[in-house]
């Protein structure tokens, strides 16, 4: 793999990443989310190593499907808050 498309992948689960750590105040309100705040710490985790990780086209598209149905699956817990979603946020 070349040197852009391994920085292109390590781009695109950093992003992934990022997206589900941003949801971490929203889940603190939900009566479910105390046990998903728990895998909170690994995906911190996991990111602050993410660039001594070396993955395929394949696995960052697996990544990628597993964040959007991820955020799916929060439309409707995280729907029946305020109604209201955060400045520019988007779960889609």
């Amino acid at each position: 793999m070349t040197q852009s498309g391994a920085a292109s992948h390590m781009v695109r689960i950093a992003n992934c990443l990022q997206t589900i750590l941003e949801l971490e105040p929203e889940l603190e309100k939900l009566e479910l989310g105390s046990s998903l705040l728990d895998e909170f710490a690994v995906l911190k985790s996991f990111l602050e190593k993410l660039d001594k990780v070396e993955v395929s086209e394949e696995d960052v598209c697996r990544i990628e499907q597993a964040t959007a149905n991820f955020l799916e699956e929060l439309k409707g817990p995280l729907a029946g808050g305020d109604g209201e979603d955060g400045p520019g946020r988007r779960l889609q």
